[in-house]
């Protein structure tokens, strides 16, 4: 991933016209301008977006949008998405909204709590709902210096939310996609119980002997097939890191770098 240093005029709001850099993702079919100092994503988002089997003409909702990058990195893959996000933070909302016209894809983007939607959103049905929510619970990690980076690590909002929000708003048949901390796993599925069936679990581990640190989970509304838990993705190649350079392995360089999607193994 590459940086450029910011334009001013391009500086969202809360942020000093030197606070951002504009960075390359997927290869440069994507670049977002993103705070020096903040959250800054990294190829989590790239993931999530590349799980997500969207097709040209559906509407696509994230919940917690941060600057836009899951969905703009969606939306080039597929073209002709209806994207939405929902975001509290406004400095994000706004750079989530500058990152879509940067990137000539048009992005809607709600200023919002998501346990609170305004009437606009929760009047409207989605075919796909996309969340990469703070990894922990509030208090449950060490304090960030940043206030944005520190509500992306560690939100107030109960994932349960999180999920029966997504729920809300999903069109029958339509797909949630969530990637979260492998050890949250219990919860998102005790939140699933109820209002979204056809649950698959995709574990992501960075090699090959090593634990599942992450998960990525699909769930579907009216879904009725049932649960699957995955092998898990390796991303990386070998059993431990060698040098100071990418180790991607060959499917994962190709979704991060190329735009591929992540196949999952019963769309093989």
């Amino acid at each position: 991933m590459t940086a450029t240093p910011c334009d001013p005029s391009l500086s969202g709001v809360g942020f000093a016209p030197d606070a951002l850099s504009l960075n390359d993702f997927l290869g440069g079919r994507v670049r977002l301008w993103q705070p020096l100092q903040g959250y800054r994503a990294g190829v989590d988002p790239v993931l999530l977006a590349a799980a997500v089997p969207a097709r040209a003409g559906e509407r696509v909702l994230e919940l917690g949008c941060g600057g836009g990058q899951a969905l703009l990195c969606l939306g080039a893959r597929v073209p002709g998405l209806m994207l939405c996000g929902v975001e509290l933070q406004a400095e994000y909302a706004d750079l989530a909204r500058r990152n879509g016209a940067q990137n000539n894809q048009p992005l809607e983007v709600f200023e919002a709590d998501l346990s609170v939607l305004p009437m606009a959103l929760r009047q409207r049905q989605f075919d796909h709902v996309l969340a990469n929510p703070p990894y922990y619970r509030a208090g449950a990690h060490s304090p960030a210096e940043d206030a944005g980076r520190q509500i992306a690590l560690g939100g107030a909002t109960p994932l349960a939310i999180w999920i029966t929000t997504a729920a809300k708003r999903l069109a029958p048949k339509g797909y949630l996609h969530m990637i979260q901390r492998a050890d949250r796993l219990p919860e998102m599925l005790v939140a699933c119980s109820g209002c979204l069936g056809s649950v698959e679990i995709l574990p992501l581990a960075a090699r090959q002997g090593r634990a599942a640190e992450l998960v990525l989970l699909r769930a579907r509304k009216g879904g009725r097939a049932d649960f699957r838990l995955h092998g898990p993705l390796i991303l990386h190649q070998g059993d431990r890191h060698l040098a100071d350079a990418e180790s991607y392995r060959d499917e994962v360089g190709a979704i991060l770098r190329q735009g591929a999607a992540l196949v999952w193994p019963t769309l093989k």
